[in-house]
């Protein structure tokens, strides 16, 4: 527990703005740069337009990544010793599969509310292309009785039990343990369960990359990107993808279904990258003359059965919890989906977008109008480093809704591994 007193009434967060550098396929620019090296990239680009060196700038830093090295431990703590923010800010750690980057803000943004700190940076990063490889397990286990050997002869006994198999390290998989299925595998279970079409799917995904080319063009990013390895802008980005050059893909997922649906173009590629966000009180903002582009004024997290549900038949898939997390945070809020004027919607798979939008529509919440859902591209256009979409998505609504003449609210909703997801709504009086 903070030695600062809890304050009387809640306060309201600030999302003051974002940094994040590109983000890259697996295994391409960024293929030897860490965790650490890139979250550093862009806390750096975020300190250096604040003006948050020095002691006390901001109150403390949380992120996470999903994959970890056991160095990374201490990857926030780790990132701001390199970083120009002041080594006197405490940080700490967070991790919730896709989720992340969100619940960092979360996590950051209730300190805040509860005046426990005035500020705070948020944010997370993730490298498919440095994934950590494991220790054969039968190795490990070897290793450890040599440790605990009481003499030279007992260690060498151990040891001698080591066979060429054993040298075979644990490759990282991207399959849920409770299921042995994939993300990719799980979604394709629901999209054929609840009939996504192909074509709707590949509508989805050249619309993602139009969009988000076009935000490009006009600068919107100008603010919200920094250069890194040579990149200035997400390496995913096809900006001539068509429905039509998408129709030419071959289906990679749910090949043991009738008819399968969804190709590498409607689903989001492996990536590297790192994204952060400031948060403060207003006060905070006024003391330094910031006008905050938004405000975070409502979250939730929820988590459904996929066990039962794609393996087991149910309704219920691994990346449907947003299904239920949305409609209870906005009868809490009591707000309908009209009340929102813009919609981002985290693209792990256009069919799940798909099937998000069909299952709050099912549960009574309305349509959502395509104009207003993902209006300056996600993820299947800029990739998508699994702890730093959050802090991603964050920093780009708050600035969409900052153009706007008039008073706004934007909803976000982010599917997460586990079966879990992670929603909130940002709002400009």
């Amino acid at each position: 527990m903070s030695s600062q007193q809890l304050s009387p009434s809640v306060r309201r967060v600030a999302v003051v703005g974002g940094a994040r550098i590109p983000f890259a396929r697996s295994d391409g620019p960024y293929a030897t740069a860490s965790n650490q090296e890139m979250l550093t990239a862009a806390l750096d680009g975020l300190v250096e337009r604040y003006g948050l060196r020095g002691p006390g700038a901001v109150g403390e830093f949380v992120a996470g990544s999903v994959l970890k090295h056991a160095r990374d431990f201490n990857l926030a703590r780790e990132t701001l010793l390199g970083s120009g923010l002041h080594p006197s800010t405490p940080a700490y750690d967070i991790q919730q599969a896709c989720g992340t980057g969100l619940q960092a803000v979360i996590a950051a943004a209730n300190k805040i509310a509860l005046g426990q700190t005035d500020s705070a940076v948020a944010g997370g990063a993730d490298t498919a292309s440095d994934a950590p490889l494991g220790v054969n397990d039968s190795l490990r286990r070897i290793l450890l009785e040599a440790r605990r050997a009481k003499s030279p002869g007992a260690r060498l006994k151990a040891l001698a039990k080591v066979r060429p198999g054993h040298l075979v390290p644990d490759i990282p998989r991207n399959a849920e343990p409770r299921t042995g299925l994939s993300m990719g595998e799980h979604a394709a279970v629901t999209a054929h369960a609840r009939g996504i079409p192909r074509d709707a799917q590949d509508q989805l995904a050249a619309t993602s990359h139009q969009r988000l080319a076009a935000a490009y063009e006009r600068g919107f990013f100008q603010d919200l990107v920094v250069p890194f390895r040579g990149l200035a802008r997400d390496q995913n980005l096809r900006p001539g993808s068509t429905v039509e050059k998408l129709a030419a893909l071959k289906p990679v997922f749910g090949l043991g279904h009738p008819d399968p649906t969804m190709t590498a173009g409607n689903s989001t590629p492996l990536t590297d990258g790192a994204a952060t966000v400031l948060l403060a009180s207003e006060e905070w903002a006024r003391e330094r003359g910031l006008e905050p582009p938004a405000y975070l004024t409502a979250y939730e997290t929820a988590a459904v059965d996929f066990v039962g549900g794609d393996v087991a038949g149910g309704e219920d898939g691994l990346l449907m919890a947003p299904a239920y997390a949305v409609p209870r945070m906005l009868e809490r809020a009591g707000l309908g989906l009209e009340d929102f004027d813009l919609v981002e919607i985290h693209e792990a798979f256009a069919s799940q977008v798909l099937a998000t939008l069909a299952a709050w529509e099912k549960r009574g919440l309305g349509t959502v109008d395509r104009a207003r859902l993902n209006v300056a591209g996600s993820s299947l256009a800029t990739g998508h480093p699994f702890a730093a979409t959050g802090a991603r998505i964050v920093a780009t609504l708050a600035k969409l809704l900052a153009e706007r003449d008039a008073p706004a609210r934007g909803l976000i909703s982010v599917c997460a591994a586990g079966g879990q997801g992670v929603t909130a709504i940002l709002e400009r009086a």
